[in-house]
C-alpha cells in the first residue's frame, strides 16, 4: 500500500512539473510572437537625406547596370537535366543497336536539349544522322563533338568520319 503510495505521488509530482514546464514554453513563444513584427526588423534601404544633391551624377554612372524596360537580369529560361540526358542517350543507345536510327537520333536530340554540348550525344547523333544519310548533319555533329572533347574517346572516330564526309562530297 505504501508502494503504492510512493508512486502516485511520483507521478502528481512529475505531471506537475510537465504542466509547468509546459505552459512556460507556451507563454515564451506567445512573449516571442508578441514582440516581433516585420516593420521593426524591415531594413531602410533608401537613400540618406541629400544624397541627390550632394552626388548628382550617380544616377548616369548605375544607368547602364540596370535595364530601364526590364528590371530583371534573367533573359531566358532553358531547361538543364544532366540526369535525363543522360537517360535519353541511354534509351538512344537502346535504340541505335537495335538499327531503329530514327528513334534513337531523337532521344540523342532531347539528351541535348537537357544538357548543351554533350559530347556522347552529340557524337552519336552524328552517327545516326550519318546512317540516315544527311551528311551535313552528321557534319556539324562530329565537329561539336571535336570541340568539346578533341582528345576524347571517340575523337579518332570523329576525325575518320568527318575525312570520309569530307571525301564523299
Amino acid at each position: 500500500m505504501r508502494v503504492a503510495i510512493v508512486i502516485l505521488t511520483a507521478f502528481l509530482a512529475a505531471s506537475a512539473l510537465w504542466a509547468q514546464d509546459s505552459s512556460e514554453k507556451t507563454s515564451e513563444r506567445n512573449r516571442e510572437a508578441q514582440e516581433s513584427s516585420s516593420r521593426d526588423t524591415r531594413v531602410d534601404i533608401s537613400p540618406p537625406k541629400g544624397d541627390a544633391k550632394n552626388h548628382p551624377d550617380s544616377k548616369g554612372a548605375v544607368a547602364d547596370l540596370v535595364p530601364s524596360d526590364n528590371p530583371s537580369d534573367v533573359q531566358e529560361f532553358h531547361p538543364w537535366n544532366p540526369m535525363k540526358a543522360m537517360k535519353d542517350v541511354e534509351v538512344g543507345d537502346y535504340y541505335f543497336k537495335r538499327k531503329n536510327y530514327r528513334a534513337a537520333l531523337d532521344r540523342y536530340r532531347e539528351a541535348l536539349y537537357w544538357k548543351d554540348n554533350d559530347a556522347v550525344a552529340s557524337f552519336r547523333l552524328a552517327v545516326c544522322q550519318e546512317k540516315l544519310g544527311d551528311k551535313a548533319e552528321a557534319k556539324k555533329y562530329y565537329e561539336q563533338y571535336l570541340k568539346v572533347l578533341p582528345e576524347g574517346p571517340f575523337a579518332k572516330d570523329a576525325h575518320a568520319s568527318l575525312d570520309r564526309l569530307a571525301k564523299n562530297q
